[in-house]
Protein backbone atom coordinates (compact mmCIF):
# COMPACT_ATOMS: atom_id res chain seq x y z
CA UNK A 1 0.00 0.00 0.00
CA UNK A 2 1.36 2.99 -1.09
CA UNK A 3 1.74 6.00 1.12
CA UNK A 4 -0.74 8.98 0.54
CA UNK A 5 0.89 11.69 -0.54
CA UNK A 6 1.14 14.67 1.39
CA UNK A 7 -1.38 17.45 0.97
CA UNK A 8 -0.16 20.24 -1.92
CA UNK A 9 -0.12 22.98 0.79
CA UNK A 10 2.81 21.48 2.79
CA UNK A 11 4.89 20.95 -0.06
CA UNK A 12 7.50 22.91 -1.39
CA UNK A 13 8.14 24.72 -4.91
CA UNK A 14 9.71 22.23 -6.63
CA UNK A 15 7.20 19.96 -5.47
CA UNK A 16 4.26 21.76 -6.41
CA UNK A 17 5.95 22.04 -9.64
CA UNK A 18 6.85 18.13 -10.20
CA UNK A 19 3.05 17.62 -8.96
CA UNK A 20 1.58 20.13 -11.09
CA UNK A 21 3.56 18.42 -14.13
CA UNK A 22 1.72 15.40 -13.49
CA UNK A 23 -1.77 16.51 -14.05
CA UNK A 24 -2.46 17.50 -9.78
CA UNK A 25 -4.74 20.65 -10.36
CA UNK A 26 -4.61 21.09 -6.72
CA UNK A 27 -1.31 21.65 -6.36
CA UNK A 28 -1.97 24.48 -8.95
CA UNK A 29 -4.43 25.99 -7.22
CA UNK A 30 -1.93 26.12 -4.71
CA UNK A 31 1.11 27.69 -6.35
CA UNK A 32 -1.37 30.47 -7.81
CA UNK A 33 -2.31 31.37 -4.43
CA UNK A 34 1.20 31.63 -3.14
CA UNK A 35 2.80 33.75 -5.98
CA UNK A 36 -0.10 35.84 -7.47
CA UNK A 37 0.82 38.64 -5.85
CA UNK A 38 4.15 38.80 -6.67
CA UNK A 39 3.31 38.50 -10.43
CA UNK A 40 0.59 40.74 -10.40
CA UNK A 41 2.77 43.77 -8.78
CA UNK A 42 5.49 42.05 -11.37
CA UNK A 43 2.94 42.85 -14.37
CA UNK A 44 1.74 45.94 -12.94
CA UNK A 45 5.23 47.62 -13.14
CA UNK A 46 5.55 46.69 -16.79
CA UNK A 47 2.04 47.74 -17.63
CA UNK A 48 1.23 50.42 -14.83
CA UNK A 49 -2.60 49.22 -15.72
CA UNK A 50 -4.47 46.86 -13.35
CA UNK A 51 -6.67 45.21 -16.09
CA UNK A 52 -3.96 44.79 -18.67
CA UNK A 53 -1.48 43.24 -15.56
CA UNK A 54 -4.24 40.89 -14.32
CA UNK A 55 -4.69 39.61 -18.17
CA UNK A 56 -0.62 39.36 -18.14
CA UNK A 57 -0.77 36.98 -15.14
CA UNK A 58 -3.23 35.04 -16.48
CA UNK A 59 -1.38 34.69 -19.59
CA UNK A 60 1.91 33.88 -17.76
CA UNK A 61 0.17 31.58 -15.92
CA UNK A 62 -1.18 29.34 -18.66
CA UNK A 63 2.46 29.15 -20.39
CA UNK A 64 4.11 28.25 -16.93
CA UNK A 65 1.48 25.52 -16.70
CA UNK A 66 2.01 23.81 -20.48
CA UNK A 67 5.84 24.33 -19.67
CA UNK A 68 6.05 22.90 -16.10
CA UNK A 69 7.14 19.41 -17.23
CA UNK A 70 10.31 21.84 -18.74
CA UNK A 71 11.23 23.51 -14.96
CA UNK A 72 15.12 21.61 -14.23
CA UNK A 73 15.36 23.34 -10.88
CA UNK A 74 18.65 25.46 -12.47
CA UNK A 75 16.28 28.42 -10.43
CA UNK A 76 14.05 29.04 -8.19
CA UNK A 77 9.99 28.74 -9.40
CA UNK A 78 9.63 31.53 -7.84
CA UNK A 79 12.32 33.92 -10.18
CA UNK A 80 11.37 30.99 -13.34
CA UNK A 81 7.90 31.94 -12.86
CA UNK A 82 9.21 36.47 -12.52
CA UNK A 83 10.47 36.13 -15.60
CA UNK A 84 7.83 34.49 -17.37
CA UNK A 85 5.05 37.15 -16.64
CA UNK A 86 7.70 40.27 -17.42
CA UNK A 87 8.44 38.78 -20.82
CA UNK A 88 4.55 38.41 -20.95
CA UNK A 89 3.74 42.22 -19.90
CA UNK A 90 6.64 43.72 -22.33
CA UNK A 91 5.34 42.10 -24.82
CA UNK A 92 1.48 43.19 -23.88
CA UNK A 93 3.20 46.84 -23.45
CA UNK A 94 4.86 46.97 -26.97
CA UNK A 95 1.43 45.46 -28.56
CA UNK A 96 -0.38 48.43 -27.29
CA UNK A 97 2.68 50.80 -27.70
CA UNK A 98 3.41 49.63 -30.97
CA UNK A 99 5.02 53.06 -33.14
CA UNK A 100 6.51 54.19 -30.13
CA UNK A 101 9.53 53.60 -28.03
CA UNK A 102 9.91 49.84 -26.19
CA UNK A 103 12.46 49.93 -23.38
CA UNK A 104 13.24 46.09 -22.93
CA UNK A 105 14.13 45.10 -18.94
CA UNK A 106 17.93 43.91 -20.16
CA UNK A 107 18.55 47.10 -21.85
CA UNK A 108 16.88 49.97 -20.01
CA UNK A 109 15.00 49.13 -17.81
CA UNK A 110 5.21 41.26 -3.97
CA UNK A 111 1.39 43.38 0.78
CA UNK A 112 -0.91 45.94 2.44
CA UNK A 113 -0.02 45.54 6.31
CA UNK A 114 -1.71 46.81 8.66
CA UNK A 115 0.06 47.39 12.17
CA UNK A 116 -1.09 45.38 15.28
CA UNK A 117 -2.28 47.54 17.87
CA UNK A 118 -2.90 44.63 19.90
CA UNK A 119 -6.31 44.82 19.58
CA UNK A 120 -6.86 43.32 16.15
CA UNK A 121 -10.46 42.94 16.83
CA UNK A 122 -11.52 46.25 17.05
CA UNK A 123 -12.78 48.03 13.93
CA UNK A 124 -10.70 50.78 12.59
CA UNK A 125 -12.19 54.36 13.02
CA UNK A 126 -13.29 55.64 9.34
CA UNK A 127 -10.60 59.20 9.46
CA UNK A 128 -7.63 56.21 9.69
CA UNK A 129 -9.09 53.96 6.92
CA UNK A 130 -9.36 56.87 4.91
CA UNK A 131 -6.16 58.35 5.81
CA UNK A 132 -4.32 54.76 5.08
CA UNK A 133 -5.96 54.23 1.88
CA UNK A 134 -5.11 58.10 0.94
CA UNK A 135 -1.35 57.66 2.04
CA UNK A 136 -1.04 53.98 0.01
CA UNK A 137 -2.86 55.78 -3.01
CA UNK A 138 -0.69 58.56 -2.65
CA UNK A 139 2.69 55.62 -3.18
CA UNK A 140 1.12 53.93 -5.77
CA UNK A 141 1.18 56.83 -7.63
CA UNK A 142 4.63 57.78 -7.14
CA UNK A 143 5.78 54.32 -7.47
CA UNK A 144 3.69 53.92 -11.07
CA UNK A 145 5.49 57.54 -11.87
CA UNK A 146 8.82 55.76 -11.20
CA UNK A 147 11.31 55.59 -14.92
CA UNK A 148 10.72 52.27 -16.19
CA UNK A 149 14.41 51.42 -15.70
CA UNK A 150 13.79 51.35 -11.83
CA UNK A 151 9.79 50.23 -11.50
CA UNK A 152 10.12 46.69 -11.23
CA UNK A 153 13.46 46.58 -9.36
CA UNK A 154 12.05 48.79 -6.61
CA UNK A 155 8.86 46.36 -6.47
CA UNK A 156 10.18 43.27 -6.51
CA UNK A 157 13.08 44.23 -4.05
CA UNK A 158 11.64 46.99 -1.85
CA UNK A 159 7.85 45.38 -1.62
CA UNK A 160 8.32 41.82 -2.45
CA UNK A 161 11.66 41.78 -0.60
CA UNK A 162 12.93 39.75 -3.35
CA UNK A 163 17.44 39.52 -3.10
CA UNK A 164 19.63 40.97 -5.25
CA UNK A 165 20.25 38.10 -7.01
CA UNK A 166 16.90 36.91 -7.36
CA UNK A 167 15.69 40.08 -9.00
CA UNK A 168 18.72 40.12 -10.97
CA UNK A 169 17.88 36.41 -12.15
CA UNK A 170 14.55 37.33 -12.84
CA UNK A 171 15.08 40.74 -15.26
CA UNK A 172 18.21 39.63 -16.85
CA UNK A 173 20.12 41.99 -15.07
CA UNK A 174 23.90 42.28 -13.70
CA UNK A 175 23.20 42.20 -9.44
CA UNK A 176 25.19 45.91 -9.70
CA UNK A 177 22.43 46.92 -11.89
CA UNK A 178 19.80 45.59 -9.32
CA UNK A 179 21.89 47.77 -6.70
CA UNK A 180 21.88 51.21 -8.42
CA UNK A 181 18.20 51.32 -9.58
CA UNK A 182 17.00 50.14 -6.49
CA UNK A 183 18.42 52.83 -4.72
CA UNK A 184 17.98 55.44 -7.37
CA UNK A 185 14.16 54.46 -7.42
CA UNK A 186 14.81 54.81 -3.29
CA UNK A 187 15.81 58.79 -3.62
CA UNK A 188 13.42 59.26 -6.21
CA UNK A 189 10.56 58.35 -4.30
CA UNK A 190 11.96 60.38 -0.96
CA UNK A 191 12.38 63.45 -3.19
CA UNK A 192 8.80 63.18 -4.68
CA UNK A 193 6.76 61.96 -1.26
CA UNK A 194 8.88 64.68 0.53
CA UNK A 195 7.59 67.31 -1.69
CA UNK A 196 4.02 66.61 -1.98
CA UNK A 197 4.31 65.94 2.05
CA UNK A 198 5.20 69.44 2.09
CA UNK A 199 2.63 70.60 0.38
CA UNK A 200 -0.69 69.17 2.15
CA UNK A 201 1.01 69.71 5.82
CA UNK A 202 -1.11 72.54 6.28
CA UNK A 203 -3.91 70.44 6.02
CA UNK A 204 -2.88 68.12 8.41
CA UNK A 205 -5.26 67.06 11.42
CA UNK A 206 -8.08 68.98 9.05
CA UNK A 207 -11.07 69.45 11.37
CA UNK A 208 -13.68 69.59 9.18
CA UNK A 209 -16.25 67.04 8.05
CA UNK A 210 -17.22 64.31 10.91
CA UNK A 211 -14.75 64.79 13.26
CA UNK A 212 -16.26 68.57 13.34
CA UNK A 213 -19.60 67.68 13.26
CA UNK A 214 -19.51 65.34 15.82
CA UNK A 215 -18.22 67.65 18.17
CA UNK A 216 -20.43 70.20 17.71
CA UNK A 217 -23.27 68.00 17.95
CA UNK A 218 -22.02 66.75 21.65
CA UNK A 219 -21.26 70.30 22.39
CA UNK A 220 -24.42 71.47 21.83
CA UNK A 221 -26.34 68.30 23.47
CA UNK A 222 -24.43 69.65 26.57
CA UNK A 223 -25.01 72.89 26.09
CA UNK A 224 -28.88 72.19 25.76
CA UNK A 225 -28.60 69.87 28.82
CA UNK A 226 -27.55 72.57 31.31
CA UNK A 227 -30.21 74.85 30.31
Amino acid sequence: MQPLAKPPETADDAQLARRIAGGDRDAMRVLLRRHNQRLYRTARAVLRDDGEAEDAVQDAWLLAYRSMGDFRGDAKLSTWLTRIVVNEAIARRRKRDRGAEVILMDGSIDADGVADDGNASAPEPPERAAMRAEARAMLERHIDALPDAFRAVFLLRAVEEMSVEEVAAALDLPDATVRTRHFRAKSLLRERLATELDRQLEDVFAFAGARCDRIVAAVMARIEADA
